[in-house]
């Protein structure tokens, strides 16, 4: 964001519902009034501010998605170690309950570049038989299984994975467990993409039943977790109790189910399930599972996550359990739907 920029959300933040005018008078920067009013235009086309009223009496305000769209400069944030970073420390129930249902995730500018990459993955899958098809999304289930392992410490390669899933065939000196794993998302995958309304409209129960397709046979608990669980490096703790999980998982769905734009509802799906870790193991496999099966289930392109690196994909992720900030995982969301797009199909 531009100096100036900046200098006038600073002057509506300290005095909410001012006129344009009072704005520019009151800005210390020497800028003309018609740079302050297209500078207006930009901050609420870039959802950082609102308005209330109309014409003359027009007064601007932060917007609901502010705090969630402050910038934030990674490398910074963590040049800080776990202890000496001031954060959140628990669960933000207000997220879900008033934050959310009233911020835009994205910009108008982003959600004009989301719909027609939305689009393009229209036009190049109305050209492709079924078969063709077919061959395209085995190829990111592939993917997707691989690098969803591999975000939590999966010792595979991609052509191992690809020789276990196509071929059943073991990578030697690798732990069973990993092999299970992959398997498991595999079976997910498929579960999604053959029954691609499970998910519409989101339930408790469709979140819980893909959740124990991807921990089968890994020794985890099945189903919403009865005690608290801690989180490798942050000093955030999730919610510990089996019903106010559930409660939140529940309001998380309402949330979901009552957005309009895809892509909100598959952001707030990886992000949410995350922040709440409902189950003992398994949460983010769960949540990108979900978030793809919410893609399928409208007709846009699923996300396979290959060209993430894993330890940027866990910092996003932990600036918004401590932050509630949702930039940086933002910015990975929109990257890798550009990947899927333009590598798949």
């Amino acid at each position: 964001m531009s100096d100036i920029k900046t200098e006038i959300v600073e002057s509506i933040r300290q005095i909410p519902l001012q006129s344009s005018r009072e704005i520019y008078e009151r800005l210390e920067t020497e800028v003309g009034y018609a740079t302050v009013k297209r500078m207006l235009q930009d901050l609420l086309a870039e959802n950082w501010i609102t308005t209330k009223g109309k014409g003359k009496g027009t007064r601007y305000l932060l917007s609901p998605s502010f705090e969630l769209l402050l910038p934030v400069d990674v490398q910074a944030y963590f040049t800080k170690e776990q202890d000496e970073r001031e954060v959140r420390k628990s669960f933000n129930p207000a997220l879900i309950n008033e934050i959310l249902p009233a911020a835009s995730l994205f910009t108008a500018e982003e959600q004009r570049h989301l719909q027609q990459l939305h689009q393009h993955f229209r036009t190049k899958i109305a050209g492709l038989t079924p078969t063709e098809y077919n061959k395209e999304m085995e190829r990111l289930a592939i993917d997707l299984s691989w690098k969803s392992s591999q975000i939590e410490g999966n010792t595979y390669t991609l052509l191992e994975t690809e020789r276990l899933l196509k071929d059943k065939e073991t990578a030697q000196g690798k732990p069973k467990d990993d092999a299970t794993m992959l398997l498991n998302h595999k079976e997910a995958i498929n579960f999604i993409t053959e029954q691609p309304d499970y998910v519409v409209p989101l339930t408790v129960r469709g979140i819980e039943d893909i959740h124990s397709l991807l921990i089968k046979d890994l020794g985890v608990d099945r189903n919403i977790r009865q005690r608290g669980v801690g989180i490798t490096g942050t000093n955030y703790r999730p919610l510990d109790n089996e019903h106010q999980i559930r409660e939140a998982l529940e309001d998380m769905c309402r949330l979901i189910n009552s957005k309009e734009n895809i892509f909100e509802k598959a952001l707030l799906a990886l992000l949410l399930l995350s922040y709440m870790q409902p189950f003992a193991d398994g949460n983010k496999r769960t949540a990108r599972i979900v978030s793809n099966a919410i893609l399928i289930a409208q007709g846009y392109c699923p996300l396979s996550f290959r060209t993430v690196d894993s330890i940027e994909y866990k910092k996003a992720m932990l600036i918004f359990y401590e932050q509630n900030k949702i930039g940086p995982f933002k910015q990975i969301f929109i990257t890798q739907y550009e990947f899927a797009v333009n590598t798949y199909f």
